[in-house]
């Protein structure tokens, strides 16, 4: 029973990282339509300033208040984000896709060769918020307590994420606009202040999720693109622009990778995309996801 626990916990981890990925994501797609390839370096942005905040910056630190760093790596990448809206993606609004894609993929690419040249090649870590938060027993298992701190981000993040969209007026205008843009702008929604709050909370999304995961593993260049492929699995399952769907799916996909490594390691990644293709082939759209 203890060992079934821990892969629970281990499963809710991976979860609460990949909604905050995948929800960013579909939350940029439900209000724009936009795809965004470079939302994976926005996440191993977040890693890496984190990483250079706790590791490197106050590094000998052991107050309590090294915790309050986290948030940096999500506030660099909504500061990005803020800037990239208006300045390169909403020229492209009014073209096809393709262009969109093009020019989202080109950021993505800048992105890390930018990572590349401020950090270097090498792993950044901050393993201090880990180790200072120390472990638990769970029976006879030994658990991190910090991964527990991961998962509480990760439901608190679901809950004001749905509150704030739900239960606010600048949520009101950001589903009038997702819906009807046109109409929206006629009745004098400022829609291209909508657009860049939309795209700013979908990166700060991303940036706290490589935040929140670099004191237990270590900002590496290329966990953007990973992180892009699985988050793409993700709104695949749960339905692209659906936020309800980025929950259910991620904790769907962090179920299924946890079984997988306990009983198939080698098959990990062929179950994530095998429940993808088979998503796809029952129902397109993904389990909330709306067919257009």
């Amino acid at each position: 029973m203890d060992i079934l626990l821990i892969h629970l916990f281990n499963a809710l981890l991976y979860a609460s990282v990949l909604f905050l990925i995948a929800g960013g994501l579909s939350l940029i797609y439900g209000v724009m339509r936009i795809v965004n390839l470079a939302h994976g370096n926005l996440f191993a942005l977040g890693a890496f300033i984190t990483a250079s905040a706790v590791g490197q910056w106050f590094a000998g630190s052991t107050s309590v208040w090294l915790y309050l760093l986290l948030p940096l790596g999500a506030l660099g990448a909504a500061a990005i984000g803020a800037i990239l809206e208006p300045t390169l993606l909403r020229p492209f609004y009014r073209r096809p896709e393709e262009y969109q894609l093009l020019v989202t993929f080109g950021i993505l690419m800048i992105l890390e060769d930018v990572m590349r040249f401020v950090w270097g090649p090498y792993p950044v870590s901050a393993t201090t918020l880990f180790e200072q938060m120390g472990s638990m027993t769970v029976g006879d298992w030994i658990y991190p307590r910090y991964n527990l701190l991961v998962i509480a981000i990760g439901g608190l993040a679901a809950i004001f994420l749905w509150a704030f969209i739900y239960r606010t007026n600048f949520g009101i205008l950001l589903r009038a606009t997702s819906q009807d843009m046109r109409r929206a702008s006629a009745l004098g929604v400022n829609v291209n202040l909508v657009y860049v709050e939309a795209f700013t909370i979908g990166c700060f999304m991303a940036g706290l999720g490589g935040a929140i995961i670099v004191p237990s593993q270590s900002a590496v260049l290329g966990m953007g693109v990973d992180a892009l492929v699985l988050s793409f699995i993700v709104v695949v399952v749960g339905g692209l622009g659906s936020l309800e769907g980025a929950l259910v799916g991620a904790v769907i996909v962090g179920l299924l990778r946890e079984t997988a490594i306990s009983l198939f390691p080698e098959l990990e990644l062929a179950v994530l995309y095998l429940i993808a293709a088979l998503v796809l082939l029952v129902r397109p759209a993904g389990l909330f996801g709306r067919a257009t």
